[in-house]
């Protein structure tokens, strides 16, 4: 119960060691050690992605999102701005079943990192024909699927200056607007736990902590 305060209300472990008559160094331990069982039982991209096709499913919703961190000096932290956010942070695609349900988070990345690059160096595409399921994403991965005849991951249509979208494919796209409405209410859940607010934990560990909160956030969703 401690730890869980620690993370859903970003309570200071300083604080919860004095009202529970521990040392601090005690309930960083306990943190530590109960992120790390967690995050373990998180499931792999392609356990995952197999489940979902076992149940029935057919399509996934896939989406970046940046989880804001403390801005750091030096040159090593540039890399940590989304200019897309206007804010330093890290960068973590995460895909949903069709109700918006977590089922995986990718590791951390750099804030600046674009949802197109992360996508391949998961290798989504591979792991989505390679379980039949297709996926739902926004205008940030229309580059990664160029199969034209037979689209795994649908994007919607993008106007241009030379271009004016028709009337077909403006509704298309209100349609898939629509359909990937769930991912945002994934990403909500998840960003209720207040430890995220502004992430003051090492940045090689954000990725356990992600993790571990996604299977919280399950267990909360589905009692």
């Amino acid at each position: 119960m401690i730890v869980l305060a620690v993370l859903r209300h970003n309570q200071r472990l300083a604080d919860m060691a004095g009202g529970n008559d521990v040392s601090e160094s005690t309930v960083r331990r306990w943190r530590d050690e109960l992120i790390g069982l967690l995050a373990a039982r998180a499931s792999r991209l392609d356990r995952a992605l197999k489940k979902v096709a076992k149940q029935g499913g057919e399509v996934v919703l896939i989406d970046g999102t940046l989880i804001r961190t403390q801005r750091r000096s030096g040159r090593a932290d540039r890399r940590n701005y989304s200019g897309k956010h206007r804010s330093h942070g890290l960068h973590f695609l995460a895909l949903t079943d069709e109700k918006g349900r977590l089922i995986w988070i990718s590791a951390a990345r750099p804030g600046r990192t674009h949802d197109n690059t992360a996508a391949r160096h998961d290798h989504i595409l591979a792991h989505l024909r390679a379980a039949g399921l297709g996926a739902l994403a926004d205008l940030g991965f229309r580059s990664l699927d160029n199969n034209v005849r037979a689209p795994v991951i649908v994007t919607g249509f993008a106007a241009s200056r030379a271009h004016k979208l028709t009337p077909g494919q403006k509704t298309a796209n209100r349609a898939l607007a629509v359909g990937r409405a769930p991912v945002e209410h994934g990403f909500a859940h998840l960003k209720n736990w207040r430890t995220l607010t502004k992430l003051r934990t090492d940045p090689a560990r954000a990725t356990q902590l992600l993790r571990a909160l996604l299977v919280l956030t399950n267990l909360e969703v589905n009692r």
